[in-house]
C-alpha cells in the first residue's frame, strides 16, 4: 500500500520512515551511471581519437579571436566544468552564469535558454557569438592551415583532405570533436547512489549508512517539497525549462527573455538537427525541433539544471544570483507566487520549511 512504511534498520544510524511512495520516487532517480548512447547526429560521437582531439581543442585559446579565451576559461575542470563567477567574462561581461558540463551528453537542449539542439551546435554558437569567441569559419580553417600537427590530427579523425573543406564544414568538424570530448565528462557515483541502490535492493541496513540529515532531506525533496517534479530521474532534471520568479532585468537595461529567445534561435539556426550538418540521414532526433513551437509561457523560462555535482558548481541560477545551496532552498522556501511571470501550468508555492529542514535539504543536495 502507498502508505506502508519501510522498517527502520538497526545500526549506527536509523533509517527514517520512508513510505513506499517515497522509496519508489528515490529509486526512480537511478541507476547511475546512465548508459552511453552515441549521438546519431555526430558521426564521431563516442570515438576515442576524436575525444582526444576535442580535449586538445577545449583548452586551445586560438579558437577565439585574438586567442583570448578557450572553452576552459568558463568551464573549469576543477569546478565541475563550471566557474565561480556569477556571470561569465567573455570578450565582455556576459549576462548568464556558465552551466557545468558534467553529464552534458545526456542533455536534450543546450545553453541556459536551450538555444541549440545538439552538443556540437552549442560549440558553434560559442564560436560565432561576438561576446564570446567571436571567430568564424574562415578563422578556424586558417588555424588548421597554420598548424600542421593540428591539421594532421583533424584529418586522422575526419579523413584525408578534411582540413581543406570549406570553412563552415571545418568549423562543424571541430565542434563535433569538442562534443566527442564533452561526452566523456561524467560525474562519479555518490553517497546518494549507494543509498538509492540499497533501497532498490531492499537492504535497509545498507541504506541506514546514509547520513541522517541527508536522509531527512531526501524525504523533503521527494515528499512535501515536490522537488522531483522538475528534478526527476537519474540526472535530477526533466531536461526542459521553467520560470521560477527570478528578476529578468539586465544590468545594462532590457530583460533576459530566456527560453523565449532560445526557441527562436533553434528554429532559425542553420546548424540545427534539421539542417545540412546532421550526420543522421533519418533525422531520428530531429522531431524535437520539427515540432518545437514558441509559446507565451516561454518568456523568462530557463533550463532546469541537473543537480548532480551541484555542490561544486556555485553560484546558482541562470544569472548566478544565489551564492549557496542554502540560498537556493530559501528562494523556494519564501517564493512569492505573484512574482511568477508564467500564468500557465503548475505554479510554485512557498515550501514553508523550518531552519532545520532547510539544513537537511542542503545536506541531501550535497550528497549528489
Amino acid at each position: 500500500a502507498a502508505g506502508h512504511v519501510v522498517g527502520q534498520a538497526s545500526g549506527q544510524n536509523a533509517l527514517p520512515e520512508f513510505t513506499d511512495a517515497e522509496r519508489a520516487a528515490i529509486i526512480r532517480q537511478g541507476p547511475w551511471p546512465m548508459e552511453f548512447k552515441p549521438d546519431p547526429s555526430n558521426r564521431v560521437s563516442g570515438d576515442t581519437a576524436t575525444a582526444a582531439l576535442g580535449f586538445r581543442l577545449f583548452f586551445d585559446a586560438r579558437l577565439s579571436r585574438d586567442a583570448v579565451m578557450s572553452c576552459a576559461t568558463c568551464h573549469r575542470p576543477e569546478r565541475g566544468f563550471s566557474e565561480d563567477l556569477a556571470v561569465s567574462e567573455g570578450r565582455r561581461t556576459l549576462t548568464r552564469n556558465a552551466p557545468g558540463l558534467l553529464n552534458v551528453r545526456h542533455n536534450r537542449w543546450y545553453g541556459r535558454d536551450g538555444g541549440t539542439d545538439s552538443l556540437w551546435a552549442s560549440s558553434i554558437r560559442t564560436f560565432l557569438k561576438a561576446e564570446e569567441f567571436d571567430t568564424g569559419p574562415d578563422a578556424i580553417k586558417a588555424l588548421l592551415q597554420a598548424d600542421p600537427e593540428l591539421r594532421e590530427q583533424v584529418e586522422a579523425v575526419f579523413g584525408p583532405g578534411a582540413a581543406d573543406a570549406d570553412g563552415e564544414a571545418v568549423m562543424v568538424m571541430l565542434a563535433k570533436a569538442l562534443a566527442a570530448f564533452q561526452e566523456t565528462l561524467v560525474s562519479e557515483r555518490t553517497a546518494f547512489d549507494d543509498f538509492r541502490d540499497a533501497l532498490a535492493a531492499g537492504d535497509d541496513a545498507a541504506a541506514a549508512l546514509y547520513p541522517p540529515d541527508a536522509a531527512r532531506g531526501a524525504r523533503l525533496f521527494f515528499g512535501r517539497g515536490g522537488c522531483q517534479t522538475c528534478h526527476f530521474g537519474p540526472l535530477f532534471t526533466t531536461g526542459e525549462f521553467a520560470e521560477i520568479g527570478l528578476p529578468l532585468f539586465l544590468p545594462e537595461g532590457g530583460v533576459d527573455k530566456g527560453r523565449y529567445v532560445g526557441v527562436q534561435l533553434v528554429k532559425e539556426s542553420r546548424f540545427n538537427l534539421l539542417g545540412p550538418y546532421n550526420d543522421d540521414p533519418a533525422r531520428s532526433t530531429a522531431d524535437k525541433v520539427r515540432y518545437l513551437a514558441l509559446k507565451p509561457r516561454n518568456w523568462g523560462e530557463f533550463a532546469i539544471p541537473s543537480l548532480r555535482n551541484v555542490s561544486q558548481t556555485a553560484p546558482y541560477m541562470h544569472d548566478g544570483s544565489l551564492a549557496t545551496l542554502a540560498d537556493v532552498v530559501r528562494h523556494y522556501n519564501f517564493i512569492d507566487p505573484d512574482r511568477l511571470h508564467s500564468k500557465t501550468g503548475t505554479r510554485l508555492q512557498p515550501l514553508g520549511l523550518s531552519d532545520r529542514e532547510i539544513a537537511d535539504l542542503v545536506a541531501f543536495l550535497e550528497t549528489l
